[in-house]
């Protein structure tokens, strides 16, 4: 009877290739991408690139309402711009932190900018917005042009005959 080694198979080269590894490595990026791709991490942890600003969007019969979360952001550091359907935000946090010890000294920065764009459903005038800032929200209230705003018309519903 003659005894088969399975060593030599275990280290040939197929058994060695890094491609199953590499398709999982790249899977696993890929779904560590699209979780995080809608979160607004901190500044730290994104090399300071740019971040997306939390809002919810409402709509009445004559406005839209644009609420934003801008936690720690100065009112001078955030730009609201309109042209034609799209309105944007954007907004720069700085923090400067310094503390000193006898036995140590400790300086950190960060930084991050916001910015969020959102096409309108209509063209709209941006003199008729109204922005308010107060305590890190900034709402928007964008009035609808007159021939996007809604108009309810009554229906008579009739009985078959």
């Amino acid at each position: 009877m003659k005894v088969k080694s399975m060593i030599p198979a275990l280290w040939s080269e197929r058994a060695l290739d890094p491609a199953p590894f590499r398709a999982l490595r790249q899977e696993v990026d890929r779904l560590f991408n699209d979780f995080t791709s809608d979160i607004a991490l901190p500044s730290q942890w994104t090399g300071g690139g740019k971040l997306a600003i939390k809002v919810d969007v409402a709509e009445t019969d004559k406005t839209i309402e644009v609420t934003a979360e801008l936690p720690g952001v100065n009112e001078k550091e955030i730009d609201v711009s309109l042209s034609g359907d799209m309105l944007t935000i954007k907004a720069e946090k700085k923090s400067d932190k310094e503390e000193k010890t006898k036995d140590y000294h400790l300086v950190e920065r960060s930084y991050g900018t916001f910015q969020r764009s959102m096409q309108l459903p209509f063209q709209a005038d941006a003199a008729k917005i109204d922005a308010k800032f107060d305590k890190g929200v900034l709402k928007l209230v964008v009035q609808k042009p007159a021939e996007a705003q809604t108009r309810q018309q009554k229906v008579e519903v009739k009985t078959a005959a």
